[in-house]
C-alpha cells in the first residue's frame, strides 16, 4: 500500500485565508481523481463545515470522547472531498493532554486504507494542537498575506517548528495577491528572515490572486473552486494542486508521532 501525503496548512496568525486554501486545495486535488480528506483541526473553533453549508451530527471531540469512531464523523464534501469536521465552542478541546493529542492523530490510521491525500487545516497561530498536527504531518504549506505582521508571525512559526521540533522544510502560498510580483515579494521578505537566521529550506508554492468570487462562494455556501470553476482563483488553485501533486510521496517514516505512521510496517 502506498503512503498517504499529509498536508498541514497552516499560518502564523488569523485572516490570512488559510481555511479557504486548505478547502480549494483538497478540492483540487480530489479534481486529479485523489482521495481526499480534509480534517479540520481547529480543536476550538472550527468552521470547514460551516462554511461549506454542511450539517456535522458529531465531531471530533466525539471522537475524543469516545463516543464514535472517526470514521462515523466523515462528511460527504464537494467534489468528492470527505470532511472530519473539528469541534467549535467546545473549551475543553483547547486543552486536550498529548496522550489524547496523540490518540486522536493515531486513530486516522483506521482509514489509512481509503484515501491518498489527507490536508489539515491547523488553527492559526502557535498553540500546541497547532504543532502537534504540524509535526505530524509531512509537508507543512504556510499561508501569508500583504498584512503587516503576516510575514513577522509567519517568520515566529517557521522558526518554531525548526528549532523545537525539528521541522526543516517548508511550502510558502501568497494568498490574496493584487500582483504576481507581490507574492513573489511576501516570500522574499519571509527568506530573507529565514536565511538569516534559522537553517530551514523554504519553497514558493505560488500565490492566489485576490479575487471577489472569493466573497460570492462564501455567501452561497460553496467553495471558490466549486461556485466559479472558471475564476481566475479557480484557475490558481488548479495549478497549485498539480504542483502539490508532485510532490514525492514519503517513503520511510519520521521520527515524530505522524499520522498513517503505521502504514509504514504495513507496506
Amino acid at each position: 500500500m502506498n503512503p498517504v501525503q499529509v498536508i498541514a496548512v497552516t499560518s502564523g496568525r488569523g485572516g490570512v485565508g488559510k481555511t479557504n486554501v486548505a478547502i480549494n486545495l483538497a478540492m483540487g486535488m480530489a479534481d486529479l481523481g485523489r482521495r481526499v480528506v480534509l480534517l479540520d483541526a481547529d480543536l476550538a473553533l472550527a468552521n470547514v463545515d460551516a462554511l461549506l453549508g454542511l450539517t456535522a451530527e458529531s465531531n471530533l471531540a466525539d471522537v475524543i470522547s469516545g463516543k464514535c469512531k472517526l470514521e462515523e464523523v466523515i462528511l460527504p464534501g464537494p467534489g468528492g472531498v470527505r470532511i472530519v469536521p473539528g469541534a467549535s465552542g467546545e473549551r475543553h478541546m483547547t486543552q486536550l493532554s498529548s496522550t489524547q493529542r496523540a490518540g486522536l492523530i493515531h486513530a486516522f490510521s483506521e482509514i489509512g486504507d481509503s484515501l491518498d491525500v489527507l490536508v489539515v487545516d491547523t488553527a492559526s497561530g502557535i498553540g500546541e494542537s497547532v504543532l502537534s498536527f504540524v509535526r505530524a504531518a509531512r509537508e507543512v504549506l504556510v499561508v501569508v498575506c500583504d498584512e503587516p505582521t503576516s510575514i513577522n508571525d509567519a517568520y515566529m512559526l517557521i522558526k518554531l517548528l525548526s528549532q523545537e521540533h525539528g521541522i526543516s522544510r517548508f511550502h510558502v502560498l501568497a494568498n490574496m495577491t493584487r500582483t504576481p510580483l507581490e507574492g513573489r515579494g511576501l516570500y522574499k521578505k519571509l527568506l530573507n528572515l529565514t536565511d538569516n537566521f534559522l537553517c530551514v529550506v523554504v519553497h514558493y508554492l505560488g500565490e492566489v490572486p485576490f479575487d471577489e468570487s472569493v466573497r460570492k462562494a462564501a455567501h452561497k455556501y460553496r467553495a471558490v473552486y466549486d461556485a466559479f470553476p472558471k475564476s481566475k482563483c479557480t484557475h490558481a488553485y488548479r495549478d497549485i494542486a498539480q504542483k502539490v501533486d508532485s510532490w514525492p510521496l514519503p517513503a520511510d517514516p519520521s521520527a515524530y508521532l505522524e499520522f498513517f505512521g503505521d502504514l509504514f510496517q504495513r507496506t
